[in-house]
């Protein structure tokens, strides 16, 4: 089976934990995920099966879209409620003053990694030196807020939508958000609405998944990750070269491009320079 399986994921499984399932489940041990969600965390996993896995690389760099409740007035060591309390303040934040200071965290900024991450420092995960009592000097990394929306304010909670880059942390946004506002915060729950082009509209609940006698079905196929690319079909000349792993004339301007075969087989991502189009990465059957 070859394609990409929309989960939506549910809390208390880790991304691994899924892709384990779906091993089994599809009969194939080539199975990957896009983007790592937290235990606690929700929403759409995008799960590589077959030959999509060779796809998976490509999904790295997706922007992701969450919703995120923030609790503000408490401090944990993980930067979420599983964590550990550190602190709790006393509250007197008006809703304009929370709004107003999301000005501070949209755009490109710097975010340290939190010491539960898998981020790896010296070799070692920064989770397992947490886990061992053991805080580290960390570099801040630089990503991308493209929408920060508050769409609900209560007092003690509040409700975020954020548009962001890879390599984003939800609940380091919403300590940082804390930090700013003088009160400290910790991220409450998590969900992920959109990764790269997935939403989830596209998704199926883990459980309906691991229930379904046709668990195929919800496949959806690889080039569905590349639809944003104009399409080609090559001539069978082209297709026959593209086979071989060689370059071809071809009349297009230059750019990326999904290309396929007289047949409508999806073949490869394509790039054409000058009137010549080049294998970025093949999919084809061999």
């Amino acid at each position: 089976m070859t394609g990409i399986v929309i989960i939506d994921k549910p809390a208390g499984w880790t991304s691994q934990d899924v892709t384990a399932k779906l091993r089994r489940v599809f009969g194939t041990k080539r199975v990957g995920h896009g983007g790592t969600l937290d235990p606690m965390a929700t929403g759409v996993l995008p799960v590589f099966v077959g030959r999509a896995t060779r796809g998976v690389e490509f999904f790295e760099h997706a922007d992701k879209v969450y919703e995120a409740e923030v609790r503000l007035g408490v401090i944990t060591d993980t930067q979420d409620i599983t964590g550990r309390i550190l602190e709790q303040r006393e509250l007197s934040v008006s809703e304009e003053a929370f709004r107003r200071v999301l000005s501070q965290f949209t755009g490109e900024i710097q975010q340290l990694p939190p010491m539960y991450s898998a981020v790896k420092v010296a070799g070692k995960k920064l989770y397992e030196l947490a886990r061992a009592g053991v805080e580290v000097e960390r570099k801040p990394r630089k990503i991308t807020i493209f929408a920060l929306e508050c769409l609900e304010f209560s007092g003690n909670t509040a409700r975020l939508r954020i548009h962001c880059s890879k390599g984003t942390y939800i609940r380091t946004l919403c300590h940082d958000i804390g930090q700013a506002l003088g009160c400290g915060a910790c991220m409450a729950s998590l969900r992920r609405t959109a990764a790269g082009e997935y939403t989830l509209a596209q998704s199926v609940p883990l459980e309906t998944l691991l229930e379904s006698p046709a668990p195929e079905t919800f496949l959806l196929p690889l080039d569905s990750l590349f639809r944003s690319y104009p399409a080609v079909t090559l001539t069978e000349k082209q297709t026959q070269r593209c086979r071989n792993g060689n370059a071809f004339s071809i009349s297009l301007p230059d750019g990326q491009y999904r290309a396929y075969s007289p047949a409508g087989e999806f073949l490869m991502l394509a790039e054409v320079d000058r009137n010549v189009m080049s294998t970025i990465k093949s999919f084809f059957a061999v």
